[in-house]
């Protein structure tokens, strides 16, 4: 047992065989946290029973509230709950500045990389980043060239994936700028949280959730079209069998726009419609949940049947706004995340606030030498995945993956970075028979429109199994309720 949990457990609680071993814990710290004493105390008054009976209570409802999501593979689609754990993860007022200035530094700095990159190319021609690396990449838009989005804003939505490591310090795992999803769970999970386990936090200074709804309706409105002061938002979706469904119904719901799909959109003399019982109606903003390929069948994949012909002239021509913009998907490749420290330095002329993990990018010779060299102490990604797929972790990976790997790194070296094992911290965790240790990570999300907000907490991922440091939803990952400290 960790010194810590020790001395802060009573032998019949919940943590009396608690250890969180030499890994940095959400819950202990390293030598204790001041701020989670008093719900380690609440929770250690607790017996196993009484949590499994909890957790049980939870889950049904996660079912019956239809809180799911869908894992495809080649033979079928399944619906599952994401797995919750009633144990929440807690972040000192301190920890959330940190978190909120850093994620707000690096979408500024992310908006001003791809304003860049689709005008002057300044950053380009200065040799911070390599040309190849934005016009190679699949995700840069050269349909995208001398388009101006409203306040210069195109990542309006993002998810920063933070962890922490062994030592206690955050660094950014990953950003998502695209389509990020994930924070329909985040308030579900509060929700949960608070009919569950009311008792657990009362009278702590929570920071409440409920708010993004109306931040990012707030947010959608700020970018509207010139002119358009009381804006009509749509979400766009793929459809029920889109994987993330039950998020895309949720935040219309949440922000009270209005659900569409391609086909129920029109484009009429470059201005969008959408089509209703009582005619059609005119369409301002629209936050898709559809990837830029299948946006609009002129412009892109003409087989898309899930987008809407001519969208994307009404878009170029300022009629209706996209959010996010086109063309995002340059800015977080995992390729250009190594360079993110140099493009914060070079259009903000500041430190990042939070950390890189160090990244060794294969596409260059001295990168991939080094990632040959030590595949079997590295994590090597995939740079156009995303979801944890093709995610290699050198030291729990088997001779014949690491084989198999070699072989793809030197037959495509671009496809690929490689990072060093990053010793997740973790958080006690349910597991059904005692309260274990269990690996996280943290997706803060944050709107820009005028000005960037981030939701104060994210979504608190965990690796359900022992050991594991993939925390992915579609890997087998769960997640936690974030409470965030006043």
């Amino acid at each position: 047992m960790g010194r810590q949990s020790v001395a802060d457990s009573r032998r019949d609680g919940v943590f009396s065989h608690y250890d969180h071993g030499p890994f940095f814990c959400e819950m202990f710290g390293r030598r204790g946290l001041s701020h989670t004493r008093l719900i380690r105390r609440r929770l250690d008054e607790l017996d196993i029973p009484t949590l499994r009976r909890r957790a049980r209570d939870a889950a049904r409802e996660l079912f019956n509230l239809g809180i799911t999501f869908t894992v495809y593979s080649e033979r079928e689609a399944i619906d599952r709950i994401l797995p919750f754990d009633l144990i929440p993860r807690v972040l000192s007022k301190a920890d959330w500045a940190t978190i909120e200035s850093g994620v707000q530094q690096r979408v500024t700095a992310i908006n001003l990389f791809l304003h860049d990159v689709y005008h002057g190319e300044k950053i380009i021609r200065d040799k911070v980043v390599p040309e190849e690396l934005v016009k190679g990449n699949a995700n840069y838009r050269p349909e995208m060239r001398n388009v101006d989005p409203p306040h210069g804003t195109y990542v309006h939505i993002c998810g920063t994936d933070i962890v922490r490591d062994e030592t206690g310090r955050f660094r950014v795992l990953e950003d998502n700028a695209r389509t990020p999803s994930g924070v329909s769970y985040v308030i579900e999970n509060r929700h949960l949280m608070m009919r569950a386990f009311a008792d657990l936090a009362n009278g702590i200074p929570i920071a409440d959730v409920d708010q993004y709804g109306s931040q990012l309706a707030r947010t959608m409105a700020d970018v509207a079209p010139v002119g358009v002061d009381q804006p009509t938002i749509a979400l766009l979706s793929p459809g029920v069998f889109n994987s993330a469904y039950f998020e895309h119904v949720f935040l219309a719901r949440e922000m009270g726009a209005v659900l569409v799909e391609g086909q129920d959109l029109v484009v009429i003399d470059d201005h969008v419609f959408m089509k209703t019982t009582g005619g059609l109606e005119a369409v301002h903003v629209i936050y898709r949940r559809i990837d830029d390929d299948f946006l609009d069948p002129k412009v892109f994949r003409a087989d898309s049947l899930l987008g809407v012909p001519g969208l994307f002239e009404a878009y170029r021509k300022g009629h209706v706004t996209l959010a996010n913009a086109i063309g995002t998907g340059v800015a977080d490749d995992k390729a250009i995340y190594a360079y993110m420290p140099r493009i914060i330095r070079y259009y903000l002329d500041q430190e990042p606030i939070i950390a890189n993990v160090d990244t060794h990018i294969c596409r260059e010779a001295e990168g991939l030498a080094y990632t040959l060299d030590n595949l079997a102490s590295l994590v090597t990604k995939p740079v156009g995945e995303s979801g944890g797929y093709g995610v290699v972790v050198g030291p729990a990976a088997s001779r014949r993956e690491l084989a198999d790997l070699r072989a793809k790194l030197r037959r495509k070296p671009e496809n690929f970075i490689s990072q060093p094992v990053v010793q997740l911290s973790v958080s006690p965790t349910f597991t059904g028979r005692a309260v274990e240790p269990r690996h996280v990570d943290l997706r803060p999300f944050a709107l820009t429109g005028r000005k960037t907000w981030v939701l104060p907490g994210g979504l608190s991922r965990v690796a359900m199994r022992r050991g594991s440091l993939i925390v992915n939803s579609s890997q087998g990952g769960g997640s936690k309720d974030t409470w965030v400290l006043a």
